[in-house]
């Protein structure tokens, strides 16, 4: 019997894939678990369908992530704070992950979400900084910061 898998069967098959089953296997256990369900000429129609809106909508969030990118590389593209400065050179407030967020929506509009933001460690001291951050899937920027003192 033909089925398509609705999620990953361990040895068995993966979420959207259709394979050949024995019959018995696929009324008693994957259908009755809702693991899969039987490969009828409309179902395949559906899943063909589905992948296709699926990858339609990975190429575009592909396509916003490289624009993202190539918005990040311009030399224009400069996350400027000012922050006080103590004595010794290194700034009163830490700037995080969220305050770089905010500022590149502020300054240029372009959001991202903190937890992609790669800061090592808060960021205390005064000058010209790469933050390097992760757009979308394998797809990476990096965010130039100045920092100066006020």
């Amino acid at each position: 019997m033909k089925v398509i898998f609705l999620t990953d069967v361990k040895g068995k098959g993966k979420k959207g894939e259709v394979k050949e089953v024995p019959t018995g296997y696929a009324q008693n256990f994957l259908i009755k678990k809702n693991l899969a369900k039987e490969a009828t000429a409309q179902a395949i129609g559906e899943l063909r369908g589905k992948q296709k809106s699926e990858e339609k909508a990975h190429a575009e969030l592909v396509a916003e992530a490289q624009a993202i990118q190539a918005k990040l590389a311009e030399e224009a593209t400069l996350v400027e704070f000012t922050e006080k400065v103590g004595p010794d050179g290194r700034t009163f407030g830490s700037i995080t992950s969220k305050k770089i967020a905010e500022e590149l929506e502020k300054q240029f509009g372009i959001k991202l979400d903190k937890r992609n933001i790669k800061v090592d460690s808060p960021i205390r001291s005064v000058g010209l900084i790469d933050v390097p951050v992760k757009i979308y899937q394998d797809i990476t920027g990096v965010i130039n910061l100045r920092v100066k003192e006020g």
